[in-house]
Protein backbone atom coordinates (compact mmCIF):
# COMPACT_ATOMS: atom_id res chain seq x y z
CA UNK A 1 0.00 0.00 0.00
CA UNK A 2 1.31 3.62 -0.58
CA UNK A 3 3.09 5.13 2.19
CA UNK A 4 5.11 8.49 2.72
CA UNK A 5 8.85 8.03 2.19
CA UNK A 6 10.70 8.88 5.26
CA UNK A 7 13.21 11.98 5.28
CA UNK A 8 16.78 11.43 4.84
CA UNK A 9 18.73 11.82 8.07
CA UNK A 10 20.52 15.00 9.10
CA UNK A 11 23.44 15.95 7.19
CA UNK A 12 26.21 16.01 9.84
CA UNK A 13 24.83 13.05 11.90
CA UNK A 14 25.37 11.13 8.66
CA UNK A 15 28.68 12.37 7.83
CA UNK A 16 29.99 11.34 11.00
CA UNK A 17 28.42 8.38 11.09
CA UNK A 18 30.87 7.77 7.61
CA UNK A 19 33.58 9.34 9.38
CA UNK A 20 33.28 6.74 12.12
CA UNK A 21 32.83 3.93 9.58
CA UNK A 22 36.11 4.83 7.82
CA UNK A 23 38.07 5.05 11.38
CA UNK A 24 36.69 1.38 12.09
CA UNK A 25 37.75 -0.09 9.14
CA UNK A 26 40.93 1.94 8.93
CA UNK A 27 41.96 4.02 12.01
CA UNK A 28 45.72 4.23 11.87
CA UNK A 29 45.55 5.46 7.96
CA UNK A 30 42.51 7.49 9.17
CA UNK A 31 44.25 8.84 11.39
CA UNK A 32 47.92 9.61 9.65
CA UNK A 33 46.06 11.39 6.51
CA UNK A 34 44.16 13.48 8.79
CA UNK A 35 46.93 14.64 10.67
CA UNK A 36 49.54 15.06 7.25
CA UNK A 37 46.59 17.20 5.70
CA UNK A 38 46.69 19.69 8.74
CA UNK A 39 51.09 19.41 8.96
CA UNK A 40 50.92 20.04 4.84
CA UNK A 41 48.98 22.87 4.99
CA UNK A 42 51.21 25.22 7.65
CA UNK A 43 54.24 26.03 4.94
CA UNK A 44 51.31 27.35 2.27
CA UNK A 45 49.70 29.40 5.42
CA UNK A 46 53.20 30.92 6.32
CA UNK A 47 54.20 32.51 3.06
CA UNK A 48 53.02 35.91 3.54
CA UNK A 49 54.78 36.41 6.83
CA UNK A 50 57.96 35.12 5.00
CA UNK A 51 57.57 37.70 2.51
CA UNK A 52 56.68 40.97 4.87
CA UNK A 53 60.26 39.86 7.10
CA UNK A 54 61.80 39.79 3.80
CA UNK A 55 60.52 43.10 2.73
CA UNK A 56 61.42 44.54 5.90
CA UNK A 57 64.87 43.17 5.95
CA UNK A 58 65.37 44.62 2.26
CA UNK A 59 64.06 48.10 3.27
CA UNK A 60 66.13 48.63 6.58
CA UNK A 61 68.95 46.50 5.24
CA UNK A 62 69.11 44.09 7.85
CA UNK A 63 70.70 41.09 6.38
CA UNK A 64 69.77 38.54 9.32
CA UNK A 65 66.14 39.77 8.70
CA UNK A 66 67.03 38.71 4.93
CA UNK A 67 68.26 35.69 5.82
CA UNK A 68 65.64 34.25 7.94
CA UNK A 69 63.15 35.39 5.77
CA UNK A 70 65.00 33.36 2.48
CA UNK A 71 65.30 30.07 4.87
CA UNK A 72 61.84 30.57 5.91
CA UNK A 73 60.51 30.79 2.09
CA UNK A 74 62.67 27.71 1.01
CA UNK A 75 61.80 25.30 4.10
CA UNK A 76 58.15 26.73 3.56
CA UNK A 77 58.48 25.75 -0.45
CA UNK A 78 60.54 22.32 0.01
CA UNK A 79 58.39 21.37 2.78
CA UNK A 80 55.08 22.32 0.97
CA UNK A 81 56.15 20.28 -1.85
CA UNK A 82 57.19 17.18 0.94
CA UNK A 83 54.35 17.11 2.78
CA UNK A 84 52.02 17.15 -0.35
CA UNK A 85 53.37 13.96 -1.08
CA UNK A 86 53.67 11.79 1.58
CA UNK A 87 50.10 13.31 2.57
CA UNK A 88 48.47 12.39 -1.08
CA UNK A 89 50.24 8.66 -0.83
CA UNK A 90 49.20 8.06 2.57
CA UNK A 91 45.51 9.60 1.64
CA UNK A 92 45.48 7.18 -1.65
CA UNK A 93 46.15 4.27 0.32
CA UNK A 94 43.20 4.87 2.73
CA UNK A 95 40.94 5.76 0.01
CA UNK A 96 41.75 2.69 -1.55
CA UNK A 97 41.54 0.90 1.60
CA UNK A 98 38.16 2.47 2.69
CA UNK A 99 36.25 1.89 -0.87
CA UNK A 100 36.27 -1.72 -0.73
CA UNK A 101 34.93 -1.20 3.04
CA UNK A 102 31.98 1.02 1.43
CA UNK A 103 30.71 -0.77 -1.54
CA UNK A 104 30.96 -4.25 1.05
CA UNK A 105 28.96 -1.64 3.09
CA UNK A 106 26.59 -0.94 0.49
CA UNK A 107 25.75 -4.48 -0.88
CA UNK A 108 25.86 -6.44 2.81
CA UNK A 109 23.20 -3.46 4.17
CA UNK A 110 20.87 -4.14 0.66
CA UNK A 111 21.17 -7.77 0.61
CA UNK A 112 20.19 -7.80 4.77
CA UNK A 113 17.04 -6.44 4.00
CA UNK A 114 14.34 -8.90 4.64
CA UNK A 115 12.14 -7.73 1.77
CA UNK A 116 12.50 -6.61 -1.96
CA UNK A 117 9.87 -3.62 -1.53
CA UNK A 118 12.38 -1.15 -1.64
CA UNK A 119 13.30 -2.16 -5.05
CA UNK A 120 9.93 -1.36 -6.43
CA UNK A 121 8.62 1.77 -5.23
CA UNK A 122 9.65 4.43 -7.30
CA UNK A 123 10.60 6.43 -4.74
CA UNK A 124 12.77 4.51 -3.21
CA UNK A 125 14.32 3.18 -6.60
CA UNK A 126 15.12 7.13 -7.12
CA UNK A 127 17.20 7.02 -3.99
CA UNK A 128 18.96 4.29 -4.42
CA UNK A 129 19.84 4.75 -7.74
CA UNK A 130 21.45 7.75 -6.47
CA UNK A 131 22.97 6.27 -3.58
CA UNK A 132 24.64 3.07 -6.32
CA UNK A 133 26.05 6.58 -8.43
CA UNK A 134 27.51 8.08 -4.98
CA UNK A 135 28.95 4.75 -3.34
CA UNK A 136 32.04 4.59 -5.88
CA UNK A 137 33.48 7.77 -4.98
CA UNK A 138 31.82 8.25 -1.15
CA UNK A 139 35.46 7.63 -0.35
CA UNK A 140 36.16 11.14 -1.69
CA UNK A 141 34.13 12.37 1.16
CA UNK A 142 37.25 11.80 3.83
CA UNK A 143 39.51 13.09 1.80
CA UNK A 144 37.17 16.08 1.33
CA UNK A 145 36.70 16.37 5.09
CA UNK A 146 40.38 16.66 5.39
CA UNK A 147 40.98 18.97 2.66
CA UNK A 148 38.36 21.11 4.52
CA UNK A 149 40.14 21.15 7.46
CA UNK A 150 43.44 22.20 6.33
CA UNK A 151 41.83 24.91 4.31
CA UNK A 152 40.26 26.05 7.33
CA UNK A 153 43.62 26.29 9.04
CA UNK A 154 44.88 28.12 6.44
CA UNK A 155 42.30 30.75 6.67
CA UNK A 156 42.60 31.12 10.39
CA UNK A 157 46.61 32.10 10.22
CA UNK A 158 45.98 34.16 7.63
CA UNK A 159 43.71 36.03 9.49
CA UNK A 160 45.39 35.98 12.25
CA UNK A 161 48.12 37.83 10.31
CA UNK A 162 45.87 40.39 9.05
CA UNK A 163 44.41 40.88 12.46
CA UNK A 164 48.63 41.52 14.20
CA UNK A 165 48.07 44.76 11.48
CA UNK A 166 45.10 45.99 12.13
CA UNK A 167 41.96 44.11 13.75
CA UNK A 168 39.69 45.88 11.02
CA UNK A 169 41.24 43.72 8.29
CA UNK A 170 39.01 40.88 10.39
CA UNK A 171 35.98 42.32 8.10
CA UNK A 172 37.33 40.50 5.13
CA UNK A 173 36.85 37.52 6.25
CA UNK A 174 32.87 39.23 6.67
CA UNK A 175 32.94 40.50 2.87
CA UNK A 176 33.60 36.52 2.19
CA UNK A 177 30.42 35.17 4.14
CA UNK A 178 28.32 36.23 0.90
CA UNK A 179 30.11 33.56 -0.79
CA UNK A 180 30.20 31.23 1.63
CA UNK A 181 26.36 31.26 1.86
CA UNK A 182 26.63 30.89 -2.20
CA UNK A 183 28.30 28.06 -2.24
CA UNK A 184 26.44 26.08 0.64
CA UNK A 185 23.52 27.25 -1.27
CA UNK A 186 23.91 26.24 -4.89
CA UNK A 187 24.16 22.58 -4.33
CA UNK A 188 21.20 22.15 -2.37
CA UNK A 189 19.18 24.02 -5.58
CA UNK A 190 20.92 22.30 -7.91
CA UNK A 191 20.62 18.69 -5.77
CA UNK A 192 16.55 19.86 -5.61
CA UNK A 193 16.64 19.96 -9.58
CA UNK A 194 18.26 16.56 -9.97
CA UNK A 195 16.17 14.75 -7.83
CA UNK A 196 13.06 15.98 -9.18
CA UNK A 197 14.49 14.90 -12.54
CA UNK A 198 15.69 11.47 -11.28
CA UNK A 199 12.96 9.64 -12.83
CA UNK A 200 13.19 11.14 -16.54
CA UNK A 201 17.70 10.38 -15.59
CA UNK A 202 16.68 6.72 -15.22
CA UNK A 203 14.53 6.28 -17.59
CA UNK A 204 16.90 7.89 -20.08
CA UNK A 205 19.37 5.36 -19.20
CA UNK A 206 16.98 2.51 -19.22
CA UNK A 207 16.57 3.62 -22.94
CA UNK A 208 19.94 3.70 -23.52
CA UNK A 209 20.70 0.12 -22.25
CA UNK A 210 17.75 -0.83 -24.47
CA UNK A 211 19.42 0.34 -27.46
CA UNK A 212 23.05 -0.85 -26.64
CA UNK A 213 23.22 -4.11 -25.04
CA UNK A 214 22.53 -7.85 -25.96
CA UNK A 215 19.39 -9.48 -24.50
CA UNK A 216 17.35 -6.92 -26.03
CA UNK A 217 19.19 -6.51 -29.53
CA UNK A 218 17.06 -9.01 -31.76
CA UNK A 219 13.86 -7.26 -30.65
CA UNK A 220 15.36 -3.74 -30.87
CA UNK A 221 16.20 -4.78 -34.24
CA UNK A 222 13.61 -6.85 -35.75
CA UNK A 223 10.88 -4.15 -34.65
CA UNK A 224 13.02 -1.21 -35.84
CA UNK A 225 12.63 1.13 -32.59
CA UNK A 226 16.48 1.97 -32.36
CA UNK A 227 15.94 5.80 -33.78
CA UNK A 228 12.37 5.79 -31.48
CA UNK A 229 14.87 4.83 -28.36
CA UNK A 230 17.67 7.49 -29.37
CA UNK A 231 15.06 10.12 -29.67
CA UNK A 232 12.99 9.25 -26.73
CA UNK A 233 16.64 8.81 -24.44
CA UNK A 234 17.10 12.61 -25.95
CA UNK A 235 13.88 13.93 -25.00
CA UNK A 236 14.29 12.14 -21.43
CA UNK A 237 17.59 13.66 -20.91
CA UNK A 238 16.65 16.81 -21.85
CA UNK A 239 14.16 16.52 -19.75
CA UNK A 240 16.38 16.14 -16.57
CA UNK A 241 18.62 18.42 -18.04
CA UNK A 242 16.80 21.93 -18.36
CA UNK A 243 15.69 21.98 -14.53
CA UNK A 244 19.10 21.36 -13.65
CA UNK A 245 21.27 23.92 -16.24
CA UNK A 246 18.63 26.73 -15.17
CA UNK A 247 19.26 25.93 -11.35
CA UNK A 248 23.11 26.32 -12.07
CA UNK A 249 23.11 29.29 -13.95
CA UNK A 250 20.95 31.25 -11.56
CA UNK A 251 23.04 29.88 -8.49
CA UNK A 252 25.98 30.70 -10.49
CA UNK A 253 25.01 34.70 -11.30
CA UNK A 254 24.54 35.22 -7.15
CA UNK A 255 28.04 33.33 -6.75
CA UNK A 256 29.50 35.67 -9.20
CA UNK A 257 27.75 39.03 -7.32
CA UNK A 258 29.07 37.68 -3.46
CA UNK A 259 32.92 37.35 -5.39
CA UNK A 260 32.12 40.79 -7.01
CA UNK A 261 31.72 42.49 -3.06
CA UNK A 262 34.81 40.33 -1.79
CA UNK A 263 36.81 41.76 -4.47
CA UNK A 264 36.16 45.22 -3.94
CA UNK A 265 37.23 44.50 -0.04
CA UNK A 266 40.45 43.44 -0.83
CA UNK A 267 41.27 46.30 -2.77
CA UNK A 268 39.70 48.41 0.03
CA UNK A 269 41.87 46.77 2.74
CA UNK A 270 45.36 47.57 0.30
CA UNK A 271 43.98 50.74 0.52
CA UNK A 272 43.31 51.22 3.93
CA UNK A 273 46.92 50.00 5.08
CA UNK A 274 48.91 51.75 2.33
CA UNK A 275 47.10 54.93 2.23
CA UNK A 276 44.85 55.26 5.66
CA UNK A 277 47.51 53.77 7.91
CA UNK A 278 50.72 54.39 6.75
CA UNK A 279 52.21 51.11 7.85
CA UNK A 280 55.89 50.45 6.48
CA UNK A 281 55.89 48.44 3.18
CA UNK A 282 56.97 45.32 4.74
CA UNK A 283 53.31 45.46 6.24
CA UNK A 284 51.68 46.52 2.87
CA UNK A 285 53.37 43.02 1.40
CA UNK A 286 51.80 41.00 4.17
CA UNK A 287 48.44 42.27 3.69
CA UNK A 288 48.74 41.96 -0.37
CA UNK A 289 50.22 38.46 -0.15
CA UNK A 290 47.79 37.64 2.63
CA UNK A 291 44.13 39.48 1.25
CA UNK A 292 45.38 37.10 -2.16
CA UNK A 293 45.50 34.03 -0.66
CA UNK A 294 42.90 35.07 1.66
CA UNK A 295 40.30 35.09 -1.35
CA UNK A 296 42.23 31.64 -2.81
CA UNK A 297 41.85 29.71 0.96
CA UNK A 298 38.13 31.02 0.69
CA UNK A 299 37.43 30.08 -2.38
CA UNK A 300 39.18 26.90 -1.80
CA UNK A 301 37.33 26.43 1.81
CA UNK A 302 33.58 27.42 0.74
CA UNK A 303 34.57 24.91 -2.45
CA UNK A 304 34.99 21.99 -0.52
CA UNK A 305 32.00 22.87 1.87
CA UNK A 306 29.84 23.35 -1.38
CA UNK A 307 31.52 19.39 -1.94
CA UNK A 308 30.39 18.65 1.10
CA UNK A 309 27.09 19.44 1.26
CA UNK A 310 26.36 18.86 -1.97
CA UNK A 311 27.53 15.42 -3.41
CA UNK A 312 29.72 13.59 -0.85
CA UNK A 313 26.91 15.14 2.38
CA UNK A 314 24.33 13.87 0.01
CA UNK A 315 25.51 10.48 -0.93
CA UNK A 316 26.46 10.06 3.44
CA UNK A 317 22.87 11.14 4.10
CA UNK A 318 21.38 7.96 1.71
CA UNK A 319 23.64 5.65 3.17
CA UNK A 320 22.48 6.30 6.68
CA UNK A 321 19.57 6.16 5.38
CA UNK A 322 20.15 3.11 3.97
CA UNK A 323 21.48 1.89 7.18
CA UNK A 324 18.37 2.82 9.47
CA UNK A 325 16.01 1.23 6.90
CA UNK A 326 17.66 -2.36 7.07
CA UNK A 327 17.98 -1.66 11.01
CA UNK A 328 14.50 -0.71 11.01
CA UNK A 329 13.71 -4.21 9.69
CA UNK A 330 16.02 -6.18 11.56
CA UNK A 331 14.72 -4.86 14.73
CA UNK A 332 11.61 -6.78 15.01
CA UNK A 333 13.27 -10.10 14.23
CA UNK A 334 13.70 -11.46 17.67
CA UNK A 335 12.39 -15.02 17.30
CA UNK A 336 14.14 -18.07 16.40
CA UNK A 337 13.42 -20.31 13.68
CA UNK A 338 12.60 -24.04 14.36
CA UNK A 339 14.98 -26.92 13.40
CA UNK A 340 11.73 -29.12 12.27
CA UNK A 341 8.12 -28.01 11.64
CA UNK A 342 6.01 -30.05 13.91
CA UNK A 343 2.19 -28.31 13.22
CA UNK A 344 3.34 -26.62 9.73
CA UNK A 345 2.47 -22.94 8.12
CA UNK A 346 -0.73 -21.55 8.78
CA UNK A 347 -2.12 -17.83 7.42
CA UNK A 348 -4.13 -15.87 9.38
CA UNK A 349 -6.18 -13.45 7.58
CA UNK A 350 -3.44 -12.33 5.41
CA UNK A 351 -4.12 -9.75 2.65
CA UNK A 352 -1.38 -8.11 0.88
CA UNK A 353 -0.81 -5.25 -2.31
CA UNK A 354 2.39 -4.42 -3.69
CA UNK A 355 4.14 -1.13 -2.61
CA UNK A 356 2.86 1.67 -4.27
CA UNK A 357 -0.54 -0.04 -5.03
CA UNK A 358 -3.67 -0.60 -3.29
CA UNK A 359 -4.88 -3.45 -5.58
CA UNK A 360 -5.12 -6.31 -3.16
CA UNK A 361 -3.43 -9.53 -4.30
CA UNK A 362 -4.14 -11.26 -1.99
CA UNK A 363 -7.41 -10.83 -0.31
CA UNK A 364 -7.78 -12.19 3.69
CA UNK A 365 -6.44 -15.34 2.75
CA UNK A 366 -6.66 -18.20 6.04
CA UNK A 367 -5.34 -21.39 5.13
CA UNK A 368 -3.13 -23.99 7.17
CA UNK A 369 -0.05 -26.26 5.12
CA UNK A 370 0.39 -29.09 7.42
CA UNK A 371 4.06 -30.23 8.09
CA UNK A 372 5.21 -33.01 5.87
CA UNK A 373 2.64 -32.67 3.50
CA UNK A 374 3.12 -32.17 0.00
CA UNK A 375 0.75 -29.20 -1.18
CA UNK A 376 -0.19 -27.98 -4.66
CA UNK A 377 -1.33 -24.00 -5.13
CA UNK A 378 -3.47 -23.87 -8.25
CA UNK A 379 -5.21 -20.90 -9.83
CA UNK A 380 -5.71 -18.65 -13.40
CA UNK A 381 -2.73 -16.67 -13.99
CA UNK A 382 -2.65 -13.31 -11.84
CA UNK A 383 -4.66 -15.40 -9.37
CA UNK A 384 -1.89 -14.72 -6.55
CA UNK A 385 -0.11 -18.15 -6.37
CA UNK A 386 3.53 -16.12 -7.23
CA UNK A 387 2.74 -13.72 -4.10
CA UNK A 388 1.85 -16.53 -1.88
CA UNK A 389 5.46 -17.97 -2.50
CA UNK A 390 6.78 -14.42 -2.08
CA UNK A 391 5.13 -13.75 1.35
CA UNK A 392 6.44 -17.39 2.53
CA UNK A 393 10.22 -16.41 1.52
CA UNK A 394 9.63 -13.29 3.47
CA UNK A 395 10.33 -10.76 0.26
CA UNK A 396 7.17 -8.88 0.92
CA UNK A 397 5.72 -8.42 4.68
CA UNK A 398 1.91 -9.09 4.66
CA UNK A 399 -0.59 -5.64 4.42
CA UNK A 400 -2.82 -7.22 7.16
CA UNK A 401 -3.01 -10.48 8.75
CA UNK A 402 -0.44 -13.13 10.02
CA UNK A 403 1.65 -15.95 8.43
CA UNK A 404 2.81 -18.37 11.73
CA UNK A 405 5.08 -20.90 11.73
CA UNK A 406 4.18 -23.58 14.60
CA UNK A 407 2.26 -20.37 15.94
CA UNK A 408 5.30 -18.15 16.36
CA UNK A 409 4.78 -14.79 13.59
CA UNK A 410 7.29 -15.57 10.68
CA UNK A 411 7.32 -11.94 10.42
CA UNK A 412 9.32 -12.08 13.59
CA UNK A 413 12.11 -14.23 12.76
CA UNK A 414 15.50 -13.36 11.35
CA UNK A 415 14.90 -13.32 7.19
CA UNK A 416 18.27 -14.95 6.88
CA UNK A 417 17.94 -17.75 9.41
CA UNK A 418 14.38 -18.35 7.83
CA UNK A 419 15.75 -18.33 4.41
CA UNK A 420 18.51 -20.67 5.21
CA UNK A 421 15.41 -23.25 5.41
CA UNK A 422 14.33 -23.06 2.48
CA UNK A 423 14.88 -24.41 -0.91
CA UNK A 424 13.36 -24.11 -4.18
CA UNK A 425 13.36 -23.35 -7.87
CA UNK A 426 11.45 -20.52 -9.76
CA UNK A 427 10.04 -19.80 -12.99
CA UNK A 428 11.99 -16.49 -13.48
CA UNK A 429 14.83 -17.91 -12.47
CA UNK A 430 17.85 -16.45 -12.72
CA UNK A 431 20.84 -17.36 -15.06
CA UNK A 432 24.26 -17.48 -12.97
CA UNK A 433 27.08 -17.78 -15.56
CA UNK A 434 29.54 -19.07 -13.70
CA UNK A 435 31.42 -22.71 -13.62
CA UNK A 436 28.60 -25.28 -14.12
CA UNK A 437 29.45 -26.84 -10.36
CA UNK A 438 28.85 -23.15 -9.07
CA UNK A 439 26.31 -22.25 -11.05
CA UNK A 440 24.32 -25.04 -9.40
CA UNK A 441 26.30 -25.45 -6.01
CA UNK A 442 25.20 -22.08 -4.80
CA UNK A 443 22.09 -22.82 -3.85
CA UNK A 444 23.55 -24.33 -0.55
CA UNK A 445 27.30 -22.07 -0.17
CA UNK A 446 28.31 -24.21 2.24
CA UNK A 447 28.42 -27.26 -0.59
CA UNK A 448 29.58 -25.67 -2.99
CA UNK A 449 32.69 -27.02 -4.40
CA UNK A 450 31.41 -30.28 -3.15
CA UNK A 451 30.69 -32.60 -6.45
CA UNK A 452 29.03 -35.34 -4.33
CA UNK A 453 26.29 -32.67 -3.86
CA UNK A 454 26.59 -30.71 -6.42
CA UNK A 455 25.50 -34.19 -8.95
CA UNK A 456 23.20 -35.39 -6.17
CA UNK A 457 21.21 -32.43 -6.95
CA UNK A 458 21.27 -32.47 -10.34
CA UNK A 459 19.77 -36.40 -10.27
CA UNK A 460 17.34 -35.49 -8.12
CA UNK A 461 16.63 -32.36 -10.56
CA UNK A 462 16.76 -34.40 -13.92
CA UNK A 463 19.67 -32.46 -14.90
CA UNK A 464 22.28 -35.10 -14.69
CA UNK A 465 22.14 -35.40 -19.00
CA UNK A 466 23.15 -31.75 -18.65
CA UNK A 467 26.00 -32.03 -17.43
CA UNK A 468 27.08 -35.26 -19.01
CA UNK A 469 26.80 -32.76 -22.28
CA UNK A 470 29.28 -30.03 -21.12
CA UNK A 471 32.05 -30.27 -22.67
CA UNK A 472 34.16 -30.07 -19.37
CA UNK A 473 31.48 -31.49 -17.18
CA UNK A 474 30.90 -29.29 -13.93
CA UNK A 475 34.16 -27.62 -14.28
CA UNK A 476 32.14 -25.96 -17.69
CA UNK A 477 31.98 -22.43 -18.00
CA UNK A 478 28.12 -21.15 -19.09
CA UNK A 479 27.55 -18.59 -20.21
CA UNK A 480 29.17 -17.57 -23.90
CA UNK A 481 29.86 -14.01 -23.14
CA UNK A 482 33.08 -15.45 -21.13
CA UNK A 483 36.31 -17.18 -22.54
CA UNK A 484 35.75 -20.80 -23.22
CA UNK A 485 32.09 -19.99 -22.16
CA UNK A 486 29.12 -22.75 -23.49
CA UNK A 487 25.52 -21.50 -24.17
CA UNK A 488 22.81 -23.42 -23.36
CA UNK A 489 19.30 -23.92 -24.26
CA UNK A 490 16.41 -22.28 -22.42
CA UNK A 491 15.64 -25.91 -20.67
CA UNK A 492 18.85 -26.23 -19.92
CA UNK A 493 19.27 -23.54 -17.61
CA UNK A 494 16.04 -24.30 -16.48
CA UNK A 495 17.72 -27.38 -15.34
CA UNK A 496 20.47 -26.12 -13.44
CA UNK A 497 18.06 -23.84 -11.84
CA UNK A 498 15.88 -26.58 -10.84
CA UNK A 499 19.53 -28.59 -9.34
CA UNK A 500 20.35 -25.18 -7.68
CA UNK A 501 16.71 -25.88 -5.53
CA UNK A 502 17.69 -29.08 -4.70
CA UNK A 503 21.19 -28.70 -3.34
CA UNK A 504 19.39 -28.29 0.59
CA UNK A 505 18.67 -31.98 1.36
CA UNK A 506 16.48 -31.04 4.51
CA UNK A 507 14.54 -27.80 4.23
CA UNK A 508 11.35 -27.09 5.93
CA UNK A 509 10.09 -25.65 3.12
CA UNK A 510 10.74 -26.36 -0.39
CA UNK A 511 8.75 -24.15 -3.23
CA UNK A 512 8.55 -25.23 -6.83
CA UNK A 513 6.91 -22.11 -8.39
CA UNK A 514 5.92 -22.85 -12.01
CA UNK A 515 10.00 -24.42 -12.51
CA UNK A 516 8.82 -26.18 -15.42
CA UNK A 517 5.98 -23.90 -17.09
CA UNK A 518 8.10 -23.98 -20.44
CA UNK A 519 7.51 -28.05 -20.39
CA UNK A 520 4.74 -29.83 -21.78
CA UNK A 521 1.81 -30.90 -19.30
CA UNK A 522 2.51 -34.16 -19.32
CA UNK A 523 6.46 -33.75 -18.83
CA UNK A 524 5.84 -31.60 -15.90
CA UNK A 525 2.98 -34.02 -14.19
CA UNK A 526 6.20 -36.60 -14.69
CA UNK A 527 8.86 -34.50 -12.87
CA UNK A 528 5.98 -33.05 -9.81
CA UNK A 529 5.19 -36.95 -9.29
CA UNK A 530 9.02 -37.26 -8.91
CA UNK A 531 9.50 -34.50 -6.67
CA UNK A 532 6.84 -35.57 -4.59
CA UNK A 533 7.93 -38.93 -4.13
CA UNK A 534 11.25 -37.99 -2.75
CA UNK A 535 9.56 -35.46 -0.54
CA UNK A 536 7.18 -38.22 1.43
CA UNK A 537 8.70 -39.17 5.07
CA UNK A 538 9.63 -35.60 5.94
CA UNK A 539 8.27 -32.94 8.30
CA UNK A 540 9.11 -30.30 5.70
CA UNK A 541 6.72 -29.08 3.30
CA UNK A 542 6.84 -29.29 -0.31
CA UNK A 543 5.06 -26.51 -2.10
CA UNK A 544 4.02 -27.18 -5.92
CA UNK A 545 2.92 -23.97 -7.98
CA UNK A 546 1.13 -24.42 -11.25
CA UNK A 547 -1.72 -23.18 -13.16
CA UNK A 548 -2.13 -26.60 -14.59
CA UNK A 549 -4.78 -28.30 -12.75
CA UNK A 550 -4.20 -31.52 -14.39
CA UNK A 551 -0.65 -31.90 -13.23
CA UNK A 552 -1.19 -31.86 -9.46
CA UNK A 553 -3.68 -34.64 -8.30
CA UNK A 554 -0.49 -36.66 -6.29
CA UNK A 555 -0.70 -33.45 -3.74
CA UNK A 556 -1.75 -33.99 -0.53
CA UNK A 557 -3.54 -30.60 -0.64
CA UNK A 558 -4.81 -28.89 -3.20
CA UNK A 559 -5.05 -25.08 -2.37
CA UNK A 560 -7.36 -23.13 -5.72
CA UNK A 561 -6.89 -19.55 -5.71
CA UNK A 562 -9.09 -17.22 -7.62
CA UNK A 563 -9.23 -13.47 -8.32
CA UNK A 564 -6.52 -12.64 -4.92
CA UNK A 565 -9.08 -14.83 -2.72
CA UNK A 566 -9.06 -18.57 -1.41
CA UNK A 567 -11.76 -20.41 -3.64
CA UNK A 568 -11.35 -24.20 -2.25
CA UNK A 569 -9.08 -26.56 -0.58
CA UNK A 570 -9.07 -30.32 -0.17
CA UNK A 571 -7.54 -33.07 -2.20
CA UNK A 572 -8.09 -34.41 -6.13
CA UNK A 573 -10.68 -36.77 -5.41
CA UNK A 574 -12.60 -34.60 -2.57
CA UNK A 575 -12.06 -31.65 -5.32
CA UNK A 576 -13.73 -33.08 -8.31
CA UNK A 577 -16.67 -34.71 -5.71
CA UNK A 578 -17.51 -31.14 -5.03
CA UNK A 579 -17.79 -30.05 -8.03
CA UNK A 580 -16.44 -26.63 -8.21
CA UNK A 581 -13.94 -24.42 -9.62
CA UNK A 582 -11.16 -26.49 -9.39
CA UNK A 583 -13.23 -29.57 -11.08
CA UNK A 584 -14.75 -27.27 -14.27
CA UNK A 585 -11.41 -25.99 -14.72
CA UNK A 586 -9.83 -29.10 -14.32
CA UNK A 587 -12.14 -30.87 -17.04
CA UNK A 588 -11.41 -27.74 -19.09
CA UNK A 589 -7.86 -27.84 -18.84
CA UNK A 590 -7.83 -31.87 -19.64
CA UNK A 591 -10.57 -31.67 -22.11
CA UNK A 592 -7.43 -29.54 -24.46
CA UNK A 593 -5.20 -32.32 -24.01
CA UNK A 594 -7.43 -35.23 -25.25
Amino acid sequence: MTSSLEPLPPALRSMWRLCKLGYRHEPGLMAAAFVLSLVAALPDALLALWLKLLGNGLIEHRATLVRVAAVGLGVSAAGSWLLDTVSARVQRRFRDKVTIALESHVARLQASVSTIAHHERPEYLDRLAMLRTQVFVLDHMYLSVFSTCAWILRLGVTIALLMAIHPALAALAVFALPTVLTSTWRPAIERRAQERGAQAMRLARHLFTTATTAPPGKEVRLTGIGPRLQTGRREKWEEWYGPVASARWGSAIWHTLAWTVFGGAYVGAVVFVAAWLGRPAGDVLLVLAAGSRLSAYIGATVGEIGFLRGFWMDGSRRLAWLEDYAASIAATADLPVPATLGRGIRFDGVSFAYPGTTRLVLEDVSLSLPAGAVIAIVGENGAGKTTLVKLLARMYEPSSGTILVDETPLGRMPADRWRSKLAGAFQDFFRFELIARHSVGVGEVAHMDDDAAVLAATDRAGAADVVARLPAGLDTQLGQTWPGGVEMSFGQWQKIALARGFMREQPLLLVLDEPTAALDAETEHALFERYAAASRGRTGITLLVSHRFSTVRMADLIVVLDGARLAEVGTHDELMARGGQYSQLYEIQAAAYR
